[in-house]
């Protein structure tokens, strides 16, 4: 996606809140899944059970957070 007035791209503009995705309440992908065990595992957490892509999206954002990663 482009800034229509420079042109640019707009990364910004690409990103969605997990809440308004189309495949939101879908099983976390694959990707997800073992990033998120990764991201917990440095945290020193759990990963619940049974979370949707959404949930997962949003789970992962907090643990980078947490751990540092993804700045």
């Amino acid at each position: 996606m482009t800034d229509r007035d420079s042109g640019k791209p707009n990364p910004q503009a690409a990103i969605k809140d997990p809440d308004e995705w189309v495949t939101g309440e879908e099983p976390p992908t694959a990707a997800q899944e073992s990033y998120l065990h990764t991201l917990a595992r440095e945290a020193g957490e759990e990963v619940p059970e049974g979370l949707t892509k959404a949930e997962a999206s949003r789970r992962i954002d907090e643990l980078q957070a947490e751990t540092g990663r993804g700045q």
